[in-house]
């Protein structure tokens, strides 16, 4: 069978896009190449591989056995490269990181320090729900995945590094801002505007206030934390976020952070991978840098701009 990794790797274009047009883009190659590639290795496999129902193409068995052929190719080629790269030291390398989205306010720092560090070091950040970040984990994608609600399961490894207090959040002129600490009971003839179903933050304040036997008047659900932090400064309700999405003096933003007894709800930031995963050089200093980061401050906890 005479296959090249030029014809695998449009292949998975192919399969991750669901067109050739979208491969070829995604390839920066012409249309008329993909399809001539894809024929020819469709020929050389001797089965279709995919076909294509109205305007929608769809992998055939062979097509789907090929794509998980081709992934495991892709990840035993990617690792000799990390192994010659750790021939040659941290020269050079490519570090693949997923996290979820309220990450954001503080990984691509680490990530900056570590290329400072070693320039010639390419560097991938995917920002996902917590969802999309579980798919490439499960796929094994990326060298490691930061998430604050890492999965039970036997085939993970999780590593606690960093406290993620979720704090309770207002208005900066709401009647309770400012005031001493008060009971979430006084709570109970608000409005919440909460993070999507499923997101890790979701997860931890659904798990909170069902272990006080609260239940929230659920205004609105959204999957941005901007777009509550700009809820919540219009007056629309009450929200719980992560003490990193916030600004180090939340009133710039026009919010408050509550005295409420019962918070912050105590969460930890993981860093996560498959277990049994060799990890590259590069992803190796990048873990010792998150945990050198964390171990330097006050509480393990960060306050960031």
């Amino acid at each position: 069978m005479n296959v090249t990794f030029r014809q695998l790797q449009l292949f998975l274009a192919l399969a991750e896009h669901g067109s050739i047009s979208a491969a070829a883009k995604a390839c920066h190659v012409t249309q008329p190449t993909v399809s001539m590639q894809l024929r020819e290795l469709s020929e050389s496999v001797g089965l279709p591989l995919y076909e294509v129902v109205g305007k929608r193409i769809s992998l055939t068995e062979a097509g789907h056995q090929l794509v998980e052929t081709a992934q495991t190719m892709q990840r035993a080629w990617r690792e000799f490269g990390e192994q010659i790269d750790q021939m040659q030291g941290l020269q050079r390398g490519r570090l693949k990181v997923a996290v979820v989205s309220t990450a954001k306010y503080f990984v691509p720092a680490l990530l900056g320090a570590l290329c400072r560090a070693h320039p010639a070091v390419d560097v991938s950040l995917s920002v996902l729900n917590r969802d999309g970040v579980l798919g490439r984990l499960t796929r094994n994608e990326d060298d490691l995945y930061i998430m604050s609600q890492p999965p039970q399961d036997a085939e993970i490894m999780a590593e606690a590094f960093l406290s993620n207090p979720l704090v309770l959040i207002a208005a900066r002129d709401h009647p309770l801002a400012g005031r001493g600490a008060t009971d979430l009971n006084a709570l109970r003839q608000e409005r919440f505007i909460l993070r999507e179903p499923g997101s890790g933050t979701r997860r931890a304040v659904d798990k909170h206030f069902a272990a006080l036997g609260f239940d929230p008047s659920i205004r609105m659900e959204l999957g941005s934390n901007e777009a509550i932090k700009h809820s919540v400064a219009a007056g629309l309700g009450l929200a719980v976020l992560s003490r990193h999405a916030l600004h180090s003096d939340p009133a710039l933003d026009g919010l408050a952070i509550l005295p409420v007894a019962q918070f912050p709800i105590e969460a930890n930031w993981y860093i996560v991978h498959l277990k049994g995963k060799r990890l590259s050089p590069i992803a190796t200093e990048f873990l010792a840098h998150l945990r050198e980061y964390a171990s330097g401050l006050p509480g393990g906890a960060a306050v960031l701009p």
